[in-house]
């Protein structure tokens, strides 16, 4: 694990406390239900917590604005220093980020994602889904639809962020200011 400690694990200039990274991961490998809630997968109210879509990837409307999530509800994020469409984290930074597979046969079009959606092929020869040439990754930190708890940390040599529709990043500051708050 990345020592809190470090220069690299901050969020927007302030230390994230250890207890916070530690029970992410406990969260993780205890595997913490799924907790979808009521939202529609049409594009839920601010605050809404997203659904299970169905689909690979679809926009949610937050408070962040709207945003990429997973088929399980889950937030998609991109990480700053991946460059010309290809994959940068590996080893520990893939245990804290893990990366969106790619299927078999990539979907022309989701619904709401008005990025170009794209593979690239990761050092390990695994096929990563990207979105406007940015490959996407969930956070072991979001035990559960709706939060955003990986928005603007940098860890792992650089900034990781929620990722648009349109496949940018999305610079909002976290929605209610406390860290482990989702939407």
């Amino acid at each position: 694990m990345t020592n809190p400690k470090s220069s690299a694990f901050r969020r927007g200039g302030r230390r994230v406390p250890a207890f916070l990274a530690f029970a992410a991961l406990t969260s993780a490998v205890a595997g913490c239900g799924d907790t979808s809630g009521g939202a529609t997968s049409g594009g839920a109210a601010p605050g809404a917590v997203p659904s299970a879509s169905g689909n690979l990837l679809s926009a949610q409307a937050t408070s962040l604005g709207t945003i990429l999530v997973g088929s399980s509800g889950r937030t998609v994020y991109e990480f700053a220093n991946d460059s010309g469409g290809a994959s940068t984290c590996t080893g520990a930074c893939a245990a804290n980020w893990p990366f969106v597979a790619a299927p078999a046969t990539l979907p022309a079009s989701l619904p709401g994602v008005t990025g170009r959606l794209g593979t690239t092929t990761r050092s390990d020869g695994a096929r990563q889904i990207t979105v406007a040439s940015h490959p996407i990754y969930t956070f072991v930190g979001d035990s559960a639809p709706g939060q955003t708890n990986g928005q603007g940390i940098t860890l792992n040599g650089g900034l990781w962020t929620v990722a648009s529709p349109a496949g940018a990043p999305v610079t909002n500051p976290k929605a209610g200011g406390a860290p482990g708050v989702g939407y």
